[in-house]
This record gives structure tokens, sequence and C-alpha cells, in this order.
């Protein structure tokens, strides 16, 4: 079992930036992925992007992509979020996962550990 434990949510007005914090402490795989997911309030939980974690090789959700980036810190065991020009639908409880590598990468099925999320808040 992979300890997930996010950091680094808040208030921001929109056009402004965030970088999420995930650290990871206990029991890793050899072969494992980590991911961000989101989700708003009435909606399901969206995949935002995942990074495979010895390669450091990123995938991103389309919409994503173009101001979001995520990295990770082998000695820190720590996955990163930078988050650049929010938008006020940005909006949501940020989640970080863990899991081994799988078929099912871009879906919550695909990992088996996730931490307590944290609240990323954009103003208008």
């Amino acid at each position: 079992q992979v300890q997930l434990v996010e950091s680094g949510g808040g208030l921001v007005q929109a056009g402004g930036s965030l970088r999420l914090s995930c650290a990871a402490s206990g029991r890793t795989f050899t072969n494992y992925a980590m991911a961000w997911f989101r989700q708003a309030p009435g909606k399901e939980r969206e995949f935002v992007a995942r990074i495979i974690w010895n390669s450091g090789s990123a995938y991103y959700a389309d919409a994503m992509k173009d101001r979001f980036t995520i990295s990770r810190d082998a000695t820190k065991n720590t996955m990163y979020l930078q988050m650049n020009v929010l938008k006020p639908e940005d909006t949501a409880v940020y989640y970080c996962a863990a899991g081994a590598l799988s078929f099912y990468a871009n879906f919550q099925r695909g990992y088996s550990s996730w931490g307590q999320g944290t609240q990323v808040t954009v103003s208008s």
C-alpha cells in the first residue's frame, strides 16, 4: 500500500497559477505510474494527467495539456502538477493516485492508491 498526501491547493484568481504536490510513502512497485484526477461538485472524477515514474514520460487529457504540467522528483518521492492560466472551470478537488502500469491508465480503475484530495478554487 502506498500512502499519498496532496497539498498546494487553495483559492486563486482566474489567470493565476498553483502548484500541487503529492508526497508518496510506504510500499511502491517497481513499475508504476502516478496520476492526477479532479472532481468538481456534481460531476464525475476525471483524468487530468499521469506520469510513468521511472521514465518521467507524461501524458495529459487533451483539455489540460496546454496549461498543466506534470512532473516528479524521484529523490523526494513527490509528484507535482503545475497549473497555469487557471480558469473557473478548473475548480475541483484534485486527487493524487498511484498504481501499477495498467491498460486503464486514464481511468480511476487503473489506480490502487489515492490521496485525500486538495481543493482548488478559481474565482472569476
